[in-house]
């Protein structure tokens, strides 16, 4: 039997658990804290019971945060250099503090959209116990 047409494998819908991951909740339920710390994501659901331990996130999260934030400064750097061109410190703090703090806010959020994702699409030991 291929994965594709493994049963039970279209249970899970995507949107759900990736929103679920986004707001750094438990893909399953939507209620348990999917953190413990920053970015230390909890064994198991405190909530519905779901175990977390599975997850492969690595440097995903890390490369998506990076990808939106360039873009974000990107796009400041291009709209505000013509009112800060005579002063190139503020301008180097103001978008070096955008993306200090864009990057932290971000990266737990992209962590927890890559932990749902490979939640619903059962993947790295997130399969149903039958199928294990």
């Amino acid at each position: 039997m291929t994965p594709t047409t493994r049963q039970g494998s279209c249970d899970r819908a995507v949107k759900p658990a990736i929103l679920r991951g986004l707001k750094e909740r438990c893909p399953n339920c939507g209620e348990g804290k999917l953190f413990y710390k920053y970015l230390k994501v909890n064994d198991s659901c405190p909530h519905c019971g779901e175990e977390l331990h599975h997850h492969r996130a690595d440097d995903g999260p890390a490369y998506l945060t990076i990808l939106i934030v360039a873009h974000v400064v990107g796009f400041l750097l291009h709209a505000t250099f013509g009112y800060l061109k005579d002063d190139p410190l503020i301008l180097a703090l103001l978008l070096s503090a955008v993306a200090v703090i864009a990057s932290l806010v971000l990266l737990p959020r992209m962590k927890g959209f890559m932990i749902g994702y490979q939640w619903a699409k059962e993947m790295h030991g997130f399969g149903r116990p039958q199928d294990q």
